[in-house]
């Protein structure tokens, strides 16, 4: 009895603390955002803001190019992600429908790929970006971003053309479809839980992404969000509120997306990982 009520008891309690170590640095964030001044230097910490402020969301968001940054990050992002579904689409049709020579080497380099850190490549990027004379320029930042996803939309979309019966796509050739049309009529429409996972997971990386914006573009108007963060503080000085309320602004969308797609993306990611 007491060893069943401890397996019940330790999974639990385990969950809580791992939920409370990820959970207080954004809640922190939070707060800090909405403290005066004085409850965020203070030497006995403020747990709960006493008396609410905008006052250092005002500062951030009128801060130098703060929102041509957001524009910035805004376009790269979902520019990368549209590129990236463009791409995955029409390669996982291929890699679940067709047969070819080297289909499975193929595949297993799209896995290598996705295990693979592409900060080794880094300086090879900076090389190819610099004699294409494409420095201080958002197109490249798109490009590799959208790369950086590539390799888990193919495969997560793969197993979901994969898991569509063939005679349902036949039948509607035989109807008078052409594969395209076919694609676009029974296949797409069941692609939706794996497109909205893999769309979310490239959201999240490219809005995120620092090194190489870092690297790619010293032009502060063709720099992006994580970038302007890192060096908020400098520009600010000790002005924690302020820094905490950009930071909180940035995470804004991400926090908002997971929310209303969390239970949809990690069933597509799991779904696409095990079909076919």
């Amino acid at each position: 009895m007491k060893r069943s009520l401890f397996g019940r008891i330790w999974p639990n309690a385990t969950a809580v603390v791992l939920f409370v170590g990820f959970v207080f640095p954004v809640y922190w964030m939070f707060a800090t955002a909405f403290k005066p001044t004085g409850d965020i230097i203070t030497d006995n910490p403020v747990w709960f803001p006493r008396h609410f402020t905008f006052s250092h969301f005002d500062r951030a968001v009128h801060a130098d190019h703060f929102w041509t940054l957001v524009a910035n990050s805004v376009t790269v992002t979902l520019c990368s992600v549209l590129l990236s579904l463009l791409i995955a689409l029409f390669a996982a049709f291929a890699l679940a429908r067709m047969r070819f020579k080297g289909r499975r080497g193929f595949i297993v380099t799209f896995m290598l790929a996705q295990m693979a850190p592409w900060e080794v490549m880094i300086i090879a990027i900076y090389m190819i970006v610099r004699d294409g004379d494409m420095l201080n320029s958002l197109v490249p930042l798109t490009v590799f971003y959208a790369m950086m996803v590539l390799p888990l939309t193919v495969l997560t979309l793969r197993g979901y053309i994969a898991a569509v019966p063939k005679e349902l796509e036949e039948s509607a050739m035989v109807d008078g479809c052409t594969r395209l049309q076919a694609f676009r009529k029974v296949i797409f429409p069941l692609l939706a839980p794996g497109l909205m996972a893999t769309s979310l997971f490239g959201f999240i990386t490219a809005w995120n992404e620092f090194p190489l914006v870092l690297i790619l573009n010293k032009d502060i108007e063709k720099q992006t969000l994580p970038l302007w963060l890192s060096q908020f503080q400098t520009a600010f000085g000790d002005d924690w509120g302020a820094t905490m309320a950009a930071s909180s602004l940035f995470a804004l969308p991400i926090l908002i997306l997971f929310i209303f797609l969390q239970r949809k993306a990690v069933s597509g990611l799991t779904d696409g990982a095990v079909k076919g």
